[in-house]
């Protein structure tokens, strides 16, 4: 089973802190599982390559959106924060 998230942002800078946060779950992965991740311009790719079961690649995604999600939190709180000064 393979899946492709790609997700787009504003800006290379907003698109390539998320990729750089979400890069590190890239390392350790089980055996019949490959992610990666990359950045092109305004968008982030992850590719993901499972060979374990469904609930595998859907926990994956689950966990990868997630990591996503705090990533782009922590930026638009730097941002408001960087606004601020």
């Amino acid at each position: 089973m393979e899946a492709e998230l790609r997700i787009s942002y504003e800006n290379e800078r907003e698109a390539k802190a998320v990729a750089q946060a979400v890069s590190p779950d890239n390392v350790k992965v089980p055996n019949g599982l490959s992610i990666k991740t990359t950045q092109r311009k305004f968008e982030v790719l992850t590719q993901i390559q499972c060979e374990l079961r469904l609930q595998t690649l859907i926990a994956t995604i689950d966990d990868l959106l997630c990591c996503v999600s705090t990533a782009e939190k922590a930026f638009s709180v730097a941002k408001r924060l960087e606004a601020r000064f």
